[in-house]
């Protein structure tokens, strides 16, 4: 990627793999500094010194567990440093659940419900003030073609991300904020490897490479699109699923290793 001329600092959930690592890569080489924000503090701190020495940006480390209020906290304080403004937030931390509804914990629902909606509101919401009152800002928020897929609480989840993704695009263009849903579907990452889902149940054309759907989601952030979904054949899927029956869209059951 060429270097872009605006310089700003890029803060990003879910930093140390996966999606969220590969947009903090493709921001800092475009030359944006970061802020890598996710649990793991070690894999955090190498992702940081590797972006650093690779692309000649400063990389700071944040390590949050974004499930947690005291955590989120802090990252709002970092996002509200106007000394230290943030010109991009990438609502990228998530998880997923294995079994079915009936089958987890109400606990471990209300994590995941957290951690995908609120989490990202009460950041965007941080970001927000500070973008408003610089005349500019972007923010994606990592949703799924799932959000227009009938697969219980995760599309949910998802759905509201996009919803309020398009809703945050059209009250606040006009003051110089870009907001996008980015929907990718199945993605080689580590996200399915962590949930112990057997990646078998889906073909191997549904599968993304995670550097396509990020670079394809800051294109579509860049010209304010309000909900990216990467790749011809998903725009496919989305396009299918607002006519066919909803029997027929559930997709393969997930099913542990």
């Amino acid at each position: 990627m060429t270097p872009t001329t605006s310089r700003t600092t890029a803060l990003v959930t879910g930093a140390s793999a996966g999606l969220g690592h590969e947009f903090a890569r493709q921001l800092a080489a475009q030359g944006h500094d970061v802020v890598l924000v996710a649990r793991n503090a070690a894999r955090l701190a190498e992702t940081a010194e590797d972006l650093r020495r690779r692309y000649g940006i400063t990389a700071e480390v944040l390590p949050a567990d974004l499930t947690d209020e005291d955590d989120v906290a802090a990252v709002v304080e970092r996002l509200e440093d106007s000394a230290r403004p943030v010109g991009i937030l990438v609502n990228n931390a998530g998880i997923g659940l294995l079994h079915n509804f009936d089958e987890n914990q109400a606990s471990d629902e209300k994590k995941h419900l957290r951690l995908h909606a609120e989490t990202s509101m009460v950041l965007t919401h941080a970001a927000l003030k500070g973008m408003l009152e610089r005349g500019g800002g972007r923010i994606i928020n990592v949703a799924s073609v799932a959000a227009f897929l009938p697969r219980g609480t995760y599309s949910a989840a998802k759905a509201w991300l996009v919803s309020f993704s398009r809703w945050a695009n059209l009250a606040y263009r006009n003051r110089g904020i870009k907001v996008t849903a980015v929907c990718p579907g199945f993605t080689h990452t580590e996200f399915h490897d962590r949930m112990g889902m057997d990646k078998s149940v889906a073909p191997s054309w549904t599968w993304l490479r995670a550097d396509r759907v990020v670079r394809e989601g800051l294109a579509d952030n860049e010209r304010g699109k309000a909900v990216s979904i990467p790749s011809k054949r998903y725009k496919a899927v989305v396009a299918l699923a607002k006519v066919a029956p909803t029997r027929l869209m559930a997709g393969p059951a997930r099913k542990p290793k």
